[in-house]
Order: C-alpha cells, then structure tokens, then sequence
C-alpha cells in the first residue's frame, strides 16, 4: 500500500480513535502547547466508562478536565513535571507526581519502566514522502511515540512542520484524526515587578560572552535577557526549549551559531513554547533542528558546547547554595525540569556560565514580604541544584558567584544580594548557625 493509501484508511473521528483506551491502559499524553484538545476531550467524554487509566505527562498548557474532582477512579495523572492547571490536584492527592530529570523523562517509556500502551500526540501534515513533523512538541514526544503500542494522532493543518529528529511516518499511526485549529500560544510571563526582571536580566547579560551557547529556562527572566544581547556577537542556541525572543537576535545577525562546538549554524532544541510569530517562524526553517530530550538535555552532551550558558530559575536559595525550585515547603509546585541537567552541563563546559535569577522577595497572598534569599530552605523543600552545583546566582542586587566558596563566603555574598530589608535578619541567623 501507498502512504496515501495507509493514511486515508485510518482516518477517523476523535471519538472513534479513543475507543482503543481500554481499563487499566497507561496513556502518554504530548504537552506543552501541543496537546492534542479534541482527542483529550474525546476522552474525557469517555471516560466513565473506563477505570484506572493513567496518563503520564509533562507540562500541560490549557484547560485540565481530565484531573477534575469527577475523573478520579477513571483517569489518573502522573505527571513528571507539575504545571499549574493539574497542581491542584497533584496536592489533593487526587493526581500523581514522579520526580525525575527532563533528561531522563523520555528513558521511563523507552526502557520499559513505565511500559505505554496509547500515545495520544500532535503533529503536522505529510510531507510528499509521508512523514508528519512532531511541530512545536518534539523533545517530550518522540521517543514515547516511538515506544507505544498504539499510537493516536491529531494531524493539524496549522502545525508547524518543524526540522531535524522530528518526523513520524504515517504508517506508525494507528488513528488519524485530522483537525484544524491555531496551536496554543503562550508568552512568557512572570509575577512580580518588571523593573525587578528587567535589572536581573542585565546582570546576567554581563556574564554571557560573545560566542556563547545559551539555554533558557522557562519564565520571564530568560526571555528578559535577550534584549540586552545585541551588542554581543556570534551567540548560539542549544535549549530545551525557547521563545520568540530568539528571532529579533537573529534577524539583528547577534544570534548566528556560527561559534557552537555541536551543530554549528544550528539552533537546537526540544520543543518551543510562543505565540503565532515564533510558530510561522520556525515552520521549515531549516536553521532549526528538533533532537529529543534525552539528547538536548544530557548534560554530557550540553558540556560539549564551549561558553555554555545556563539561566534557570528558583523558588528560594539558602546561604549554603541549596537551590529550591519544584516545591514551596512540602507542597509540590512544579519539577527539576530541565535545570539541573544543564546547570551541571554548563559548569562542565569550557567558560561555561551556570546562573540560577531569582528575585529578592515575593509578596504573599496575605501581603506578607518574604526574603528569596533564606538562612534555611522551608522544611520539606526540594534541592534541585546543590550547593555542590551552583555557581552563580542573580538578583536585582547584583551577582553572587559561589564556586569554590566557603560557606561563610556564600552565606556573605548571598546576604549582599538579598533585599536590603532582610540583610540585617539573615546576618543575625547566619551568625547563630556559626555561617559567619
């Protein structure tokens, strides 16, 4: 049979495709900006009549009928990385969270240790010989859908057709559901005070030299720093993921790869997170190349990039350097992600740059200042990055560089940078802990 042939005779409805599902069923479900909506609500629908269905995810952008109070005994989520619409239920008990490096996310389903029977996923129109692009989703994606008994796919006219280890040829879909509807947009965005992101973001401007390899984290602070970029020259992209920002860098000539160790001329990446510019904008570029996660995030692979630049983000640090990043206390917030992959990937690179920006303070809900900067980390609090890790943290104060401190020379340097507000305090704390 011709792949025309193969795809047309596998075309159904939403609903039609989700009967496959069956009790007991582990599903994968693709993320980001990617999730496939008319096959999620398919299943949603269905739902009722199935019982103990797990769906194992990363990050989810838009609604989440699927982890809603009346979906428990039916479907169940485990999720590896915890976005705000299933956290919820994560700390109700009513989803599950497993901890793992974004690295290591795709090797639980393609070593078998969390076997998969549907993968529901996302992808582009066939090209002349078949293959559909896996779009903006690739990194998360491929390999799962590659380890999957059956695999159910939405095929999008609007999806992007994105380059490089990022196609699934028709014949590997069991289901075929073609729709047609914009890919969800999402532009970086932070709370807090812009002036505050805006200094953060210069100072770490600073520490980037020209014919770096960046990766940016997720969130505002990252995608604040490229503006203060463009008088720098030969910069690179190797990330597990990237926004809009990337494209006025490239159009002003800053951003050409040309200096990259791996993939020079390229832009590397697993999955974009954006609006429709950045998506129009990478559809058949062929400076853009998709790998999976397990590759783009292995920080064996990330150390190979000489000037390796890492910006990533936190909830709290302690004046030892333990970074906090997935959990407020003991309720869960949201993963490792992808930041101690390339933390460690860029501290092994040659003039690498390992930066952790956090603002100084954040406001509660009851209006209550607090220091970011704390003496100790909340009981319960998650350490992604170590202090045997960090290197540089950043806030609106200024830089403190920890490598190959002591821990009275961290505990003081931190105290330079937290608020003016909290200085005197934490002095006080770090002196009854003997820090200083």
């Amino acid at each position: 049979m011709t792949w025309q042939s193969i795809y047309h005779s596998r075309i159904c409805s939403p609903e039609e495709a989700v009967k496959c599902v069956q009790s007991g069923n582990r599903i994968f479900l693709t993320g980001n900006v990617s999730v496939p909506q008319n096959l999620l609500g398919a299943l949603v629908k269905r739902a009722p009549e199935l019982r103990d269905v797990e769906i194992c995810q990363a990050l989810t952008v838009g609604p989440a009928e699927y982890v809603e109070p009346a979906m428990e005994g039916h479907l169940r989520v485990n999720t590896m990385f915890i976005s705000h619409n299933v956290r919820k239920a994560v700390n109700e008990g009513r989803a599950d969270f497993t901890p793992v490096l974004l690295s290591e996310f795709t090797l639980l389903f393609k070593n078998g240790l969390l076997p998969i029977d549907v993968a529901m996923i996302h992808v582009s129109l066939p090209d002349e010989h078949g293959f559909c692009s896996l779009g903006v989703e690739v990194g998360l994606t491929k390999s799962p859908a590659e380890s999957a008994k059956i695999v159910i796919a939405e095929v999008n006219e609007q999806m992007p057709r994105t380059l490089g280890d990022s196609f699934i040829h028709v014949s590997r879909l069991t289901h075929i559901v073609p729709v047609n509807y914009p890919i969800s947009e999402l532009r970086m965005a932070e709370e807090g005070d812009n002036e505050v992101v805006e200094k953060m973001a210069k100072y770490i401007a600073d520490l980037i030299p020209d014919g770096a390899t960046m990766q940016m984290g997720i969130g505002a602070v990252p995608d604040a720093v490229l503006k203060y970029l463009f008088d720098k020259k030969d910069l690179g992209i190797h990330t597990e993921l990237f926004s809009e920002g990337v494209i006025d860098l490239v159009e002003a000539g800053v951003l050409t790869n040309a200096r990259k160790t791996l993939h020079p001329g390229k832009i590397v990446a697993g999955f974009i997170l954006g609006t429709q510019r950045l998506y129009d904008w990478v559809d058949n570029n062929p400076m853009i190349e998709f790998h999976r996660t397990e590759y783009v995030n292995d920080p064996f692979v990330i150390a190979q990039n000489d000037r390796m630049v890492a910006i990533n983000s936190a909830i709290e640090v302690d004046l030892t350097g333990q970074v906090c990043a997935d959990s407020i206390g003991h309720k869960l917030y949201s993963g490792v992600g992808g930041q101690l992959d390339f933390i460690y990937g860029a501290a092994r690179s040659k003039g690498g740059v390992p930066v952790i920006a956090l603002p100084s303070t954040n406001t509660m809900r009851d209006g209550t200042v607090i220091s970011k900067i704390a003496a100790m980390l909340k009981p319960g609090a998650g350490v992604v990055t170590s202090r045997n890790h960090v290197r540089y943290i950043v806030t609106e104060y200024g830089v403190a560089e920890l490598y190959g401190k002591t821990i009275r020379q961290r505990a003081q340097a931190l105290i330079n940078i937290a608020h003016p507000d909290f200085r005197e305090e934490l002095t006080r704390k770090a002196r009854e802990m003997n820090y200083l």
